[in-house]
């Protein structure tokens, strides 16, 4: 049987260009990035040609660029390394009722440790009102951190704004941009973004791999001790393979925005029409104009997601009813929950998030296969 991918959201096959940019880098060029000797000499020119490539993806220095393990470590080392300097007289952030877990529950620890926060709300598309951004600032506000686009429903928040906004303040803006990274045009100077969190496996780059963008004029405390690699911030035996991997994902994802894009909204939008023609109580969440290009999330009325998922799997079709990291818990999503989604749809959400390998035909079979499988259990 043919398997039909369509959770690119929660991670993506690694690209064979990508493959074959690593594969030197664990049995031939496999040398320790701190070496003098030039088997480790060419593992950091390595190294560097990765931070640089990195960095281009989103207009920084490569500089500013700190290889990390992913978008979890991302977001801890930017919200704890910011929160914990001894020399911030604040103790307040803002933050969102629909950050990713990694945020919210850094969050909690951070409240366990005396820290205040506030959590945005947001609309029934998922988006924050400026004006209540605006309100929550005080005099101890040290760190806004809002995600780029949200994982589960692909809304896209006002980056420029809430950056325009942290500038004026005096502000640092993180931002969480997993999901974007790769899938925007992302420019942090324009945008007034001072941290940025991103994740290879969402753009064709290995699992375990990830980078913190950090503006060079902010001053951050380091997550893990140890010895002086990545400027004293994240020790630790650099991931040459990993690190060379997330570069060529960055270096492709730039030379090849306006195509991908394109591709995904088409497929996106094709969904989203085909469906809305063949299957009665359906519901789209999230914005239809800020969108991730790829995402398209819904639910039926009705329908138990966890039977629905078992029925596509058994046609060969990968799905999610969210996001991956909360697949293992019983509770309603906090994303759905908090855009005011009905207890009648809730339980019968669908994320489908296409990607490149993704073609028409495809689609056209997932429709097929949901039309099926929804009026075989609504029967």
């Amino acid at each position: 049987m043919k398997i039909r991918y369509f959770d690119n959201s929660a991670t993506t096959k690694v690209r064979k260009e990508v493959l074959d940019k690593m594969f030197p880098y664990f049995m031939l060029e496999y040398g320790n990035p701190s070496s003098l000797y030039k088997l480790g000499r060419t593992a950091r020119v390595a190294v560097e040609e990765a931070r640089r490539n990195v960095a281009n993806l989103i207009n920084c220095d490569k500089n500013e660029i700190y290889f990390t393990s992913g978008g979890t470590e991302s977001d801890n080392t930017a919200l704890k390394g910011i929160m914990n300097l001894d020399k911030n007289n604040g103790k307040h952030l803002i933050t969102t009722k629909i950050e990713h877990p990694a945020i919210l529950n850094t969050c909690r620890t951070l409240e366990e440790n005396g820290f205040k926060v506030t959590y945005l709300n947001v609309d029934k598309e998922g988006v924050i009102n400026i004006e209540e951004l605006n309100n929550s600032i005080t005099e101890e506000t040290v760190l806004i951190s809002i995600m780029f686009a949200n994982n589960e429903i692909g809304s896209i928040q006002p980056i420029e704004e809430i950056g325009k906004i942290a500038k004026k303040r005096g502000i640092i803006f993180h931002t969480d941009a997993v999901q974007a990274c790769g899938n925007i045009d992302i420019d942090v100077k324009k945008l007034n973004i001072d941290m940025l969190s991103l994740s290879g496996h969402k753009i064709g780059a290995p699992k375990g791999i990830g980078a913190l963008y950090v503006n060079k004029n902010i001053e951050f405390k380091n997550l893990i001790d140890g010895g002086h690699q990545e400027k004293d911030k994240r020790a630790g035996t650099e991931n040459v393979p990993g690190m060379v991997g997330l570069g060529e994902a960055c270096r492709l994802a730039k030379n090849d925005m306006k195509n991908h894009i394109n591709k995904l909204k088409t497929l996106r939008d094709y969904y989203f029409e085909k469906i809305k023609e063949n299957i009665l109580d359906v519901k789209t969440n999230g914005s239809i104009e800020h969108r991730l290009p790829g995402n398209a999330n819904t639910s039926f009325k009705g329908i138990n997601g966890g039977e629905l998922l078992m029925k596509l799997d058994e046609k060969g079709i990968c799905a999610s009813a969210g996001s991956a990291c909360s697949s293992g818990s019983s509770m309603p999503s906090h994303v759905l929950t908090t855009i005011g989604l009905t207890s009648e749809y809730l339980e019968g959400t669908l994320r489908v998030t296409f990607g490149d390998e993704n073609t028409k035909e495809d689609v056209d079979y997932l429709i097929e296969s949901l039309v099926e499988i929804i009026h075989n259990i609504e029967n």
